[in-house]
């Protein structure tokens, strides 16, 4: 079994996501000047393309993520015991 952690601290969350080649990202198409809808892409991340990803820097990216009120919830392994890159962006 495995479990999640929810956390808002932008340390342990940059450190979480370039742990594992992460880097921050807002969906292009929601932009308007600042960033739009946030996410945290991956290079093996299948859907960044179709996404219409484009990398913000991580200033950017916590401005939104405060100003939305977000929490990260992110898992460390998979149940089999492998580094896990799931998250999701949820309300704080």
């Amino acid at each position: 079994m495995s479990s999640s952690t929810k956390t808002t601290d932008h340390d342990e969350i940059k450190a979480w996501a370039e742990g594992r080649g992460g880097k921050p990202a807002t969906v292009s198409d929601t932009a308007g000047g600042d960033a739009g809808v946030i996410r945290i892409m991956f290079p093996d991340d299948q859907n960044s393309d179709s996404d219409g990803l484009e990398e913000i820097s991580w200033e950017a990216f916590f401005e939104k993520f405060d100003q939305s009120g977000l929490a990260l919830l992110y898992q460390e392994e998979t149940a089999d015991g492998q580094k896990s890159s799931f998250n999701k962006l949820v309300s704080r």
